[in-house]
């Protein structure tokens, strides 16, 4: 089913306040080692059960960028105390009683508009949640009808959606929600579950739960704290009882997936790029990366340096590929994709249309303006070889959009994305690091 956001560009011509970025071309083999910056999703979970905690911690690592800066003025706002003067290593001191009557600004970030309402509905008195216009079409609905059902109060009634309030003491108990939209419904009652006075006894009612590696980044985050989460009924109920978050000093892995348009170059432009730190294991999606590049013909191995990805400039279609799991990727995916000799369909996506846009909407629309064949499914794309030409590539304002558009702008001369800017959601400093890496340095 397609569908365009309501404040997508009506066309494809930057916009007169912004003079876009020409995305740099590779006339050779790109050679680099790039290393990226800390995992968002870890970094939320880290801030959040640090901000909970019985006691004072650290984080190590953190991304620092929007959606991370956000979090932490939420968490601020509720009552921790976050020196963060230092951008490697962040002091925490956590929250005794949450502290309500605050506005917090979630800006596009789905981590602040699912992980913080939890705390705030322990507080007394009433905290209220809006942020971007783009924020206001991302579901919030089944989160918040789980505070409801755990004793919070929540303002518009029935309300789906940003702006709303969170009022009233939460005490726990049975919640049961629709998570078939997002994983972070899920992990956002998780993170503040052992400061429920009566714990959680969440249970998942509706279609499969997407991004469900998440959810394992989520648990395995409160075990690390010392708090043990029981999942049964096939990984569709979660139980955790009240207690107390141990305090940690936490060391944040790089984000795989903003990693993975790095890795991606080397296979659309040949040649070799590494990124450090790449962990042998780990509950990030982004671990399934290698896997990913190498279906489209790159040679990917793990050594001492980190992940070193390895392409020809040749770049194979990827046939039907499922990224329930990995839905993250799937901007990448497409941009490979639209530059492969051989068609791709991506399968398992359909909750990106609530992203930070429509993601199946925004590929579609791009991808056939640069005169490529992309075509929206039920729950994916289905992408066929076509020569693409120059021209604007619309980012409606998602960081993984931006990925895209300068992915392909490697192989396809005159691409102009139309705000870059929006890579500052995972990545400040993205579009220094690439011209970097495509001018034959390292990131």
């Amino acid at each position: 089913m397609a569908g365009t956001p309501a404040a997508s560009p009506t066309a494809a011509t930057v916009p007169a306040d912004k003079a876009g970025w020409a995305a740099p071309v590779a006339h050779g083999p790109v050679v680099g080692k790039i290393a990226v910056p800390g995992s968002k999703s870890a970094t939320a979970r880290a801030l959040v059960l640090a901000a909970l905690a019985e006691a004072p911690g650290a984080i190590r690592g953190g991304l620092t960028a929007r959606d991370t800066t956000l979090m932490i003025a939420a968490l601020r706002a509720l009552g921790a105390t976050i020196d963060d003067d230092d951008p490697l290593h962040w002091k925490v001191a956590p929250i005794d009683q949450p502290v309500g009557g605050s506005a917090i600004d979630c800006g596009l970030a789905g981590t602040v508009a699912r992980f913080v309402p939890p705390i705030a509905a322990l507080a007394e008195g009433s905290t209220l949640f809006d942020g971007d216009p783009a924020a206001r079409r991302r579901p919030v609905g089944p989160l918040l009808r789980g505070l409801e059902q755990l004793g919070s109060h929540v303002t518009p009634m029935a309300t789906e959606f940003l702006p709303f309030s969170v009022t009233g003491k939460l005490t726990g108990g049975r919640a049961v929600i629709d998570a078939g939209a997002s994983s972070q419904f899920v992990s956002g009652l998780l993170l503040t579950a052992p400061r429920f006075p009566a714990g959680l006894d969440l249970a998942h009612k509706g279609s499969a739960v997407p991004s469900r590696p998440h959810i394992t980044m989520t648990i395995d985050a409160l075990a690390a704290r010392g708090v043990s989460v029981e999942e049964s009924d096939g990984g569709t109920r979660w139980q955790v009882a009240p207690g107390s978050i141990g305090a940690l000093d936490e060391v944040i892995e790089p984000d795989l997936t903003t990693a993975a348009v790095f890795l991606a170059a080397a296979l659309v432009a040949g040649g070799e790029v590494t990124v450090p730190g790449w962990p042998a294991a780990s509950a990030q999606p982004g671990l399934l990366v290698p896997d990913l590049l190498d279906r489209f013909g790159a040679t990917s191995a793990r050594g001492p340096a980190g992940l070193t990805t390895r392409g020809t400039g040749e770049v194979s279609g990827g046939g039907e590929i499922d990224l329930h799991e990995a839905s993250e990727l799937t901007c990448v995916v497409a941009a490979l994709a639209a530059l492969a000799e051989g068609p791709t369909r991506i399968r398992g996506v359909a909750h990106i249309r609530g992203h930070e846009t429509d993601r199946l909407a925004a590929l579609r629309e791009e991808i056939t303006a640069l005169g490529g064949r992309c075509e929206e499914t039920d729950d994916g794309l289905a992408i066929s070889p076509a020569r693409l030409h120059g021209g604007v590539f619309r980012t409606w304002g998602d960081h993984r959009m931006a990925h895209a558009g300068a992915l392909i702008g490697l192989r396809v001369p005159g691409i102009v994305l139309d705000d870059v800017a929006v890579t500052a959601k995972t990545m400040p400093l993205f579009p220094p690091a690439w011209s970097t890496l495509v001018a034959g340095g390292e990131g």
